[in-house]
């Protein structure tokens, strides 16, 4: 019977064993968008509805750069993917845009909110200070802005590169919102409360490959409506 108990200890250890390490295998591979507390791209899953709501937001502001500016894409971001599949081996194109798309949703619902805690981790110091300056002035102007993320009608790489460490990737996004601004009276001063509006944005992500942080930093942003 002591056998018998014994062996079958040893079994269920194996197969725990073999278990533990398959797991280890899948969550412990870095892809570039982990589902950590503040992991600045959160993968969307299949199927999860892409619809947000969110007071007091606002038109995202600019923070141009060159690397933001309108690019071709075609065979150059396949190549500056290609670059930063080398220097990264995890790097996925298509986890990263999920990635991708969930980031630019949760910033612009954090901007909504004026949710600066949520901001913060996801920008470079340039893209926030910028974020800052308006979200700041109207809070003085106390102005009032009901926003509905509705949905993506595109989002793709259009340019990728490597910069030394830094692997950078501008995504063109084009998405849809419902927004009205009121202003301390509550008249409407812009938009349009009952209207779906369509939005073309670039934006620019960056990420140091040999860096152990898995999580990629908006850097420049730029509006193409």
């Amino acid at each position: 019977m002591a056998d018998s108990q014994l062996l079958g200890i040893l079994l269920l250890a194996m197969v725990a064993g073999i278990i533990l390490f398959r797991l280890y295998t899948v969550l412990g591979r870095r892809t570039g968008n982990e589902r950590e507390p503040q992991d600045r791209l959160r993968r969307i899953e299949a199927g999860t509805s892409q619809a947000a709501t969110a007071d007091n937001v606002l038109a995202l502001p600019d923070r141009s750069a060159a690397a933001a500016q309108q690019p071709n894409g075609g065979e150059d971001a396949a190549q500056g993917l290609a670059d930063i599949k080398l220097a990264d081996r995890s790097f996925d194109t298509g986890h990263f845009l999920d990635g991708a798309r969930e980031a630019y949703r949760m910033i612009v619902t954090a901007f909504a909110a004026r949710d600066r805690e949520t901001l913060r981790p996801l920008l470079n110091d340039e893209v926030y200070s910028t974020f800052e300056a308006e979200m700041r002035g109207h809070e003085e102007r106390n102005e009032t802005v009901n926003y509905v993320f509705v949905g993506f009608t595109d989002a793709r790489v259009v340019q990728a590169e490597m910069k030394g460490r830094d692997a950078e990737i501008t995504v063109r996004f084009g998405a849809q919102f419902v927004s009205s601004t009121t202003g301390p009276t509550g008249a409407v001063v812009e938009g349009d409360a009952k209207a779906v509006r369509d939005v073309a944005d670039i934006w620019t992500f960056a990420h140091n490959v040999r860096s152990s942080d898995p999580n990629w930093t908006l850097v420049a942003t730029t509006s193409v409506s």
